[in-house]
């Protein structure tokens, strides 16, 4: 399959640089600075998850399209989760790597770090676990994942409604104030336990997590 994959992308006019192993993978992805990243989760090991997961703690931010044979849900959060930028099951059509593959290239690298860290905050996606400093903090799903957008892009201010389609969804037809509601319960585990004020209400405009707090 590799030599097919090869052979394909030289036919559509990319320069390939192929290796067989995850240690070799994690090697030639650091060394070199590749436009894209086409990585199998099956070679051997360290497999495709372990070697997105060690480039990604190394910064190297070129963007992955990970390719498996599962198709299983747990599988394609565990590739994202790594760090992978797409996802690709086989069999595939040749054809529908290339798209992915220029889809990605047109991407400027950017940093997305398996952990989120906004000081001494830390979140981890795949682990599901939130800490301050060396203390654990207990969150609901939708306290996470409210965090998590707002660690994601700290320093910006979202507004509710931003807020709303990434965290509920754009079929919630609640009103915008489960947002005040959700920040309020973040602030009570997050911020005020350990005399922080990190999470700041942007009036008329929304709320920005601010990691110079």
């Amino acid at each position: 399959m590799a030599a097919m994959l090869r052979r394909g992308l030289q036919r559509a006019g990319y320069a390939v640089d192929s290796v067989g192993a995850g240690t070799d993978a994690v090697w030639a992805i650091v060394e070199t600075d590749f436009d894209v990243v086409v990585l199998d989760a099956m070679i051997p090991a360290p497999d495709g998850f372990e070697v997105c997961r060690q480039i990604r703690e190394k910064d190297r931010w070129t963007p992955v399209l990970m390719l498996t044979a599962r198709d299983g849900t747990h599988d394609k959060v565990r590739g994202l989760d790594a760090g992978a930028d797409d996802y690709l099951t086989k069999p595939f059509a040749l054809d529908e790597l290339l798209a992915r593959v220029r889809a990605l290239i047109r991407r400027e690298p950017t940093r997305r770090p398996t952990e989120l860290r906004v000081g001494d905050l830390v979140l981890d996606p795949a682990g599901r676990t939130v800490r301050r400093g060396d203390t654990r903090i207990a969150l609901s799903a939708k306290e996470f994942a409210l965090l998590q957008e707002l660690m994601r892009r700290a320093g910006e201010t979202l507004t509710r409604t931003h807020l709303i389609e990434h965290v509920w969804d754009f079929a919630y037809d609640g009103g915008s104030n489960v947002v005040d509601v959700y920040v309020r319960y973040l602030r009570a585990k997050v911020d005020r336990p350990f005399g922080r004020d990190t999470i700041r209400t942007m009036r008329g405009a929304g709320y920005r997590l601010d990691p110079d707090a």
